[in-house]
Formats: structure tokens, sequence, C-alpha cells
């Protein structure tokens, strides 16, 4: 494909419909376009996520059918907030700002839109204790295939007691049910 060639529009909601199987947790997410600079990903709802996304790029989100909710850490380690995105609504957040997307409705959908990263460019996963809030765990990650590449960092934490043990305070972070 040369630079100037491109693809006809598409119904996305037919797309969602045609990609529903593949829209399950813990990650749900697909990516529409396979082969562009830009991640265009749809995610289906049913999850509620334990981590919290450290995206080095800005990152655009769109709720198609249903509600989520961002859970959001600021810098200063302050409590998570709650930002709730409605069916239709759109938000932008910054680099860097720690975000949990939640959409637990089982048909609820998003769009999700982010740059793709250069090489050296590392997102990072943290995941925070439930009884005092320090920070639990955290992998770097250079990233290719969103759909593919967290599947398996997810899995990993989970798999391990060690990973999942507060050093502060000694609770263990919980498996997803």
């Amino acid at each position: 494909m040369s630079e100037y060639d491109y693809e006809r529009p598409f119904n996305l909601m037919q797309w969602v419909a045609d990609h529903a199987h593949e829209l399950t947790p813990p990650v749900a997410n697909k990516q529409v376009y396979a082969d562009s600079r830009m991640i265009v990903m749809i995610v289906g709802g049913g999850n509620v996520r334990t981590d919290y996304h450290d995206d080095p790029r800005e990152e655009f989100f769109m709720m198609l059918r249903g509600d989520m909710t961002l859970k959001i850490r600021q810098p200063d380690g302050s409590q998570p907030e709650d930002l709730i995105i409605r069916e239709g609504e759109v938000h932008l957040i910054p680099p860097h700002l720690r975000h949990s997307p939640q959409r637990p409705g089982p048909d609820s959908v998003g769009l999700v839109v982010e740059y793709q990263r250069e090489v050296g460019e590392l997102d990072g996963f943290e995941w925070y204790c439930h009884s005092c809030e320090s920070l639990v765990h955290r992998v770097e990650v250079q990233l290719e295939h969103i759909d593919r590449d967290l599947p398996p960092l997810f899995d990993a934490f989970y798999a391990s007691e060690a990973n999942r043990t507060c050093e502060n305070c000694g609770a263990v972070h919980p498996q997803p049910s």
C-alpha cells in the first residue's frame, strides 16, 4: 500500500458486532486498524481492571454504548478519583496520568485512540494496595500490539503472590473474580 492508498469508510457499529466475540475481559481490546501509526481500538465491557496505565502519550476516550468509569490517580498521591464518561461523551487525558478504565456493563463499548509508541517510549502498568494505597507492583513494556501485549502482563502479575503483596502493609492484591 502506498502512502496515498486508503481504505473506504465502513460502519463502525457493524464492525463492533462482527468482532464482539473478541471484545472480552480482562482487557477486551481489539485494534480496528492493524498497520497504522495511530492505535484505534474498540474496548468491550464486562471488565473491571485493577491496574493503572501510565501512557507516555495522550489518550482519547469515547463511549459508543453504555457508560464507563475512568479511575484517575494524580501524581501527588491523593486518593483515586472516579471520572464518569457517559454514552456519547468524549475525554482526552494527558500523557502519564495514571488511569484505570472500568466498563462493568457487559454491553458497553468504547472507542480509544492512542499514538503508536516510538522505540524506547515505554508504557507502565501499576497496581496499588487496596488497604493502604501504596504502589504494589509496576511493569514497563515497549507496546507493539496492545491487544496481544497486555494479557501476558496481567497474567504474570496475578500468577505471582510476591508481585501482589504490598511491601508497606503486607496485604495481598486480590486476583480478579
